[in-house]
């Protein structure tokens, strides 16, 4: 039998052998096929719901806003060919490009956009990402339910033109309508199927390219749309997004050619892929922070900053990033991102600190708390299934025992069901999480702890640091912008209602068949600014 599985598998790496030399000639025949890790399953592509980093690296190929990104992460014109700004930096007028059409031949409109933003604010959507128009008049009155969709403070003079009216001056606000949430959809599309417009087969696109196939638990296929505005300057025929949750696994495939790039990188080969693939492993500082939520709407968490302060302080947030993560990654003693632009973020209290003087203290706030040899403290720590997840929750787990002698059972969950858990806050008490910043300024990742932000996973609510979040907001002046959102950073760092452990870097295995990869801090890879040779 062991002979036989010998054979069988030889008889495998021929086909794979086969089947890689013969690339070449399939995209002669069937036009060219890139291969990319996506990671974990997007949870949906209709654009006003989806809410996950894997959905938006989908989206971000087939649909388009009024702005977009270069591949080394500039705005620029997408949509819309131009816009203006008044004066006073409240109103904005987008001319939307005449040759933009949707992947059946309709022409794109101003009123698909209007359709589409009414949509995303609508209450009955239950958009995650409502709040991306929060600064547009209106909006925040629609989305509490206060108002109708329709008073929505944009609107389509002509097919061409686009008017947006702000409630304030929003420096950050062209970053926003490059995020999917904003994407136009067609109207006459989800009128005919619904729920299920976004679904392969019935998803209409403006961008680069067309869903053509979605295999649950296995690849997204994505076709060339020859209706696209820039179709010319699309090089790539053919895109699949591989779903691979296990990044080993992922890795593998690269290596078997079968994949030209890799969602990730994880932390236990990163050396090894360093020195075999140092053309090819691409790392670079990005917007995102990783990091352990607490649930604040039960104890014992709730009202307890001293505990979710000890339980911070005991983490060596050095060591993970080095020795655990260990592939370039910032140990995170902030919230914002060291590198966001026009920013200066504030750190704990204790950053200064020895890890061992922070024990010290972690053990005292601890005591204070209640908690002891007479009152141990248990909980559950969740986190989706992911190597990487793994290994910092088993660090952090022994971390909370040798300092705290705190007894933490891990529950892996798949992500979906993690989502779900985390929104319910009704089993949670501590969850793995990560937020990647939309756009480069400091709102991208204050704004969603603000009280009732949809995307306040922990459910932190702070008068100051709401009030302190809205002055900023009214600032016409960036530096006195900054400063709120800096004070506002502070208030929330002292209450902890969150553990930033360490802030992202970007990392892929990019094959040298590609060219036209940009690093940036977005990470955002457009796969229409790819294309394909055959040098591997």
């Amino acid at each position: 039998m062991k002979e036989l599985r010998l054979i069988l598998f030889a008889v495998l790496l021929a086909f794979a052998a086969v089947a890689c030399s013969c690339s070449s000639d399939r995209s002669e025949d069937e036009g060219s096929v890139l291969h990319r890790g996506i990671g974990t399953e997007p949870e949906s592509l209709d654009p006003q719901k989806a809410r996950t980093t894997q959905a938006g690296d989908v989206l971000r190929d087939i649909g388009e806003g009024l702005v977009g990104y270069s591949a080394t992460g500039e705005l620029v014109p997408a949509a819309a060919e131009e816009w203006t700004v008044s004066d006073d930096g409240r109103t904005y007028t987008f001319s939307l490009r005449p040759e933009a059409r949707w992947s059946n031949g309709d022409p794109v409109v101003a009123g698909d956009f209007v359709f589409a933003w009414r949509r995303l604010v609508d209450p009955k959507t239950g958009a995650f990402y409502a709040q991306f128009l929060a600064d547009v008049a209106n909006a925040e009155q629609i989305i509490e339910g206060e108002e109708p969709p329709h008073a929505l403070g944009v609107e389509a003079v002509d097919d061409r033109t686009l008017v947006m009216r702000l409630e304030r001056p929003a420096p950050y606000i062209l970053s926003l309508l490059t995020y999917p949430s904003t994407f136009p959809v067609h109207p006459g599309s989800v009128a005919q199927h619904g729920d299920s417009f976004a679904r392969a087969g019935n998803l209409l696109s403006n961008g680069a390219y067309v869903l053509e196939q979605w295999t649950p638990g296995s690849a997204l296929s994505i076709r060339r749309n020859e209706h696209y505005w820039n179709n010319g300057e699309t090089a790539i025929d053919t895109v699949k997004y591989h779903v691979i949750v296990q990044n080993t696994a992922e890795v593998n495939r690269y290596r078997a050619g079968e994949l030209h790039i890799t969602s990730n990188v994880p932390p236990d080969m990163f050396q090894q892929l360093k020195q075999q693939y140092p053309d090819e492993l691409r790392i670079a500082p990005t917007l995102g922070v990783y990091f352990y939520g607490f649930n604040l709407s039960k104890p014992p968490f709730k009202d307890n900053p001293g505990l979710r302060q000890a339980l911070s302080m005991a983490i060596d947030r050095d060591m993970l990033a080095e020795k655990i993560v260990g592939r370039g990654e910032l140990a995170a003693y902030s919230w914002v991102p060291p590198y966001v632009q026009n920013y200066e973020p504030p750190v704990f209290s204790f950053a200064t600190l020895t890890q061992e003087q922070r024990n010290t203290i972690a053990r005292r706030l601890f005591a204070e708390a209640g908690y002891g040899p007479d009152n141990p403290l248990r909980f559950e720590l969740r986190y989706n299934t992911n190597d990487t997840n793994r290994r910092i929750a088993v660090a952090i787990q022994s971390m909370w025992r040798e300092v705290l002698d705190v007894e933490t059972t891990l529950v892996n969950e798949e992500f979906q069901v993690l989502i779900a858990n985390v929104r319910a806050a009704e089993i949670t008490q501590v969850f793995r999480s990560s937020w990647i910043g939309d756009y480069d300024d400091a709102n991208t990742f204050l704004s969603i702890l603000q009280s009732g932000a949809s995307s306040n996973s922990p459910g932190y609510a702070s008068d100051k640091f709401d009030s302190l979040m809205k002055q900023a907001a009214e600032q016409p002046d960036l530096e006195r912008r900054r400063w709120f959102l800096e004070e506002a950073e502070r208030e929330m760092l002292a209450d902890h209602p969150v553990i930033p452990l360490y802030f992202w870097v970007s990392k892929h295995l990019v094959s040298q068949e590609v060219s036209g990869w940009g690093d940036n801090v977005l990470d955002y890879h457009y796969s229409q600014h790819l294309s394909l040779s055959a040098t591997r």
